[in-house]
């Protein structure tokens, strides 16, 4: 590769980054799913933390390393956690440019086709009733192992079945569910392709069902057979992802519509004599996670705890991936005319920055275009006083702190918190003990907002409380204040 070609990958990897930061409306720390990955960081920093909240934070991360390699990885350098985060929010969208790229290289005949797939990739967009966007505006673990999975489809397509597997093996252990749809899809793709390769394949299969039966008898996936019972579902109530029942018409429509539109265009290819040697595995383990997904759906209607906690209807988030790598060869290589061929990477990239300032600018006026830090405004003082309480300190505060005001008390005050209603809930999907003391936290502080000074000494009686923290006057023993927020002490 050249200086020339070195210089203009390196710029591609700039401009795809902040076209994809801009149509996430910025990158910001410590909001979404963050309410879990970063405490459940900390709590290896400072041991002290999270006494009483170990318990809901353990209900996912005993499934996960990355927690315990930042953690790591923090102590060895010094390096703050903000920043490490916004590194490795960073180093995923690079690492998603760059399979893009070596995707783009084995299936295009063109740049045309790459740039149409990287601006088609910066469109941040919800994949239908499945809880996943295609892009996150925080550093979350699944876009590195998305990215790493993408990787290891570039290997495949190059006839490097053991780098592949390899790579797939890394994204495992940063987030395993999203690492497992891609080992499908890859898995598939080498088996179809490569003769060599299906002893080899049987026996990593084999290998890997042993372990899954380890887990789920005695392992620890333990009881997680067992049927979702009504109270256990009632803690989900509203994610329309998680249940079959909650899927519209349009989650059937788009989502099995993207093999459609692959297996089409894939034909069209063949027409036109332009397919590369491997692709009909990509084709192949395409229709494998469909099938695997068609397979795990009585299990889910059924309820079984296990099928709906793996979340399969997420393999269409890797269709989804899929789907737009024909689009970009569509769009940008199938047109005889080359200046039509250049006016629609012209034109899908125009849309791709666009959309970005307009969802910047408009959708989420106000925000930095990367904010590594917490915000300074008035929660983030409040929540500063209480990390200076001691660590074992229980805070209550509203069950919707955490989209009212930006983050979780877990996250910017790293403290036990009574109940962060929706990251609580979430958790419980993992486990009925969570859920079920979500449910009765939620029912011992209804109208939260209205409740007197001696059902907040009740309440902090009955489950060990210290502080409380609101956006109102209380009755109460007075520990700190600012413009918006005051700290009662409950003891």
């Amino acid at each position: 590769m050249s200086t020339n070609e070195k210089a203009g990958l390196a710029a591609g990897v700039i401009a795809f980054c902040l076209v994809a930061i801009l149509n996430c409306g910025g990158y910001r720390y410590g909001v979404g799913d963050q309410a879990f990955y970063i405490p459940a960081v900390t709590q290896h920093l400072n041991p002290d933390l999270f006494p009483r909240d170990r318990t809901i934070l353990h209900a996912q991360d005993r499934f996960m390393l990355y927690d315990d390699a930042i953690a790591w990885f923090v102590r060895g350098s010094g390096i703050p956690v903000p920043v490490v985060f916004f590194a490795g929010y960073l180093l995923g969208l690079a690492l998603l440019f760059g399979a893009v790229f070596a995707i783009g290289r084995t299936l295009y005949r063109t740049p045309l086709g790459i740039a149409m797939l990287a601006a088609l990739m910066t469109l941040r967009h919800r994949i239908t009733q499945t809880g996943a966007n295609s892009l996150e505006s925080y550093f979350q673990p699944r876009m590195i192992a998305f990215a790493l999975g993408a990787w290891a489809i570039a290997a495949y397509l190059r006839g490097r079945a053991a780098a592949a597997l390899a790579i797939l093996a890394l994204a495992f252990a940063v987030h395993p569910t999203t690492a497992m749809w891609f080992a499908i899809w890859a898995g598939a793709a080498i088996f179809v392709t490569d003769k060599t390769w299906r002893v080899p394949l049987a026996v990593i299969a084999a290998a890997g069902l042993l372990f899954a039966g380890w887990a789920v008898l005695s392992g620890p996936l333990r009881g997680h057979l067992h049927h979702m019972d009504p109270e256990w579902a009632s803690a989900m109530i509203g994610k329309d992802y998680i249940f079959p029942s909650d899927w519209s018409a349009s989650f059937w429509l788009v989502n099995l519509s993207y093999l459609i539109v692959v297996a089409a265009i894939y034909a069209y290819r063949l027409h036109r004599n332009v397919t590369v040697p491997r692709e009909i595995g990509l084709v192949a383990g395409g229709a494998a996670l469909v099938v695997l997904f068609l397979m795990s759906w009585p299990l889910m209607i059924s309820g079984v705890a296990l099928a709906l906690q793996l979340q399969t209807s997420r393999v269409f988030w890797i269709l989804d991936f899929l789907a737009a790598i024909y689009l970009g060869w569509l769009f940008a290589e199938a047109p005889h005319s080359l200046n039509a061929r250049r006016a629609a990477v012209a034109l899908v990239t125009a849309l791709a920055i666009g959309r970005g300032v307009h969802v910047w600018s408009s959708e989420h006026a106000g925000n930095a275009l990367a904010q590594i830090g917490f915000p300074q405004d008035n929660w983030t003082d409040v929540m500063q006083w209480i990390a200076r309480t001691p660590a074992g300190a229980h805070v209550l505060a509203d069950p919707g702190h955490a989209w009212k005001y930006g983050s979780s008390v877990r996250v910017t005050g790293e403290r036990d918190v009574y109940l962060e209603e929706v990251k609580d809930l979430a958790l419980a999907l993992y486990s009925r003990e969570v859920a079920v003391e979500a449910l009765r936290r939620i029912a011992d502080a209804r109208n939260f907002d209205s409740l007197t000074p001696e059902q907040l000494r009740s309440l902090a009686s009955r489950y060990d409380l210290d502080y409380l923290v609101v956006d109102r006057d209380v009755d109460l023993p007075l520990a700190y204040r600012n413009p918006q927020f005051r700290v009662y002490s409950l003891k």
